[in-house]
């Protein structure tokens, strides 16, 4: 009852199906499945001819990847190319803040300049009292201009910030610009695209 059949009874069967398959199918006939669209066939061929073989050509590919994005961002720092900027320093309003720093001189971008010299004026006040009192009275004098250039920058900026885009989100928009005041202009990263004295 339960026995299995025999090879005769196997053989008729194996070979009715290999005749089938060597059939040519008929172009009328349904072959059972939608014809995929061009784009999405081109899609799969794409994906299984990217698709990494296995975890280290993954790897591998993404560092690449990575790569290129950074070649491409530090080029965009330099030429203030917007697509591949870094997500701090897009959109309209940052550039307008970096153009609105970059256009005007600020204390606050001479400080590390008179630091050092603050600093070279205090290390002989030991020997020179008189060097100690004038590094100090120096140092007193930068802080208080940087702090008052500083709200005059914030209050202007705000100013023209809600004027220009009303309806934007100008979120650390401010902080963005008074960091960047800090920094020597010609170390400013993206590089100024307006000159002194040009308004944005």
């Amino acid at each position: 009852m339960f026995r299995s059949r025999s090879k005769d009874e196997k053989a008729p069967t194996e070979k009715v199906t290999a005749d089938l398959s060597k059939q040519p199918r008929d172009p009328e006939a349904p072959k059972g499945r939608p014809t995929p669209k061009r784009s999405e066939a081109q899609t799969q061929r794409r994906r299984a001819q990217s698709a990494p073989l296995d975890r280290k050509e993954a790897a591998k590919r993404q560092r690449e990847a990575r790569r290129v994005d950074m070649v491409k961002q530090r080029e965009a720092l330099a030429s203030g190319d917007e697509r591949y900027l870094p997500a701090r320093d897009k959109g309209p309003v940052r550039r307008f803040v970096r153009d609105f720093v970059d256009s005007r001189f600020a204390v606050a971008e001479f400080f590390l300049p008179m630091a050092v010299v603050i600093l070279v004026l205090s290390l002989f006040g030991s020997k020179a009292p008189q060097l100690q009192t004038i590094s100090l009275v120096l140092w007193a004098g930068v802080i208080v201009m940087i702090v008052i250039d500083s709200i005059g920058i914030v209050f202007r900026l705000r100013k023209q910030l809600n004027a220009r885009f009303p309806n934007e989100s100008k979120r650390g928009a401010v902080a963005y610009g008074l960091m960047r005041t800090l920094q020597m202009r010609r170390l400013r990263l993206p590089k100024p695209q307006v000159k002194r004295g040009e308004r944005p």
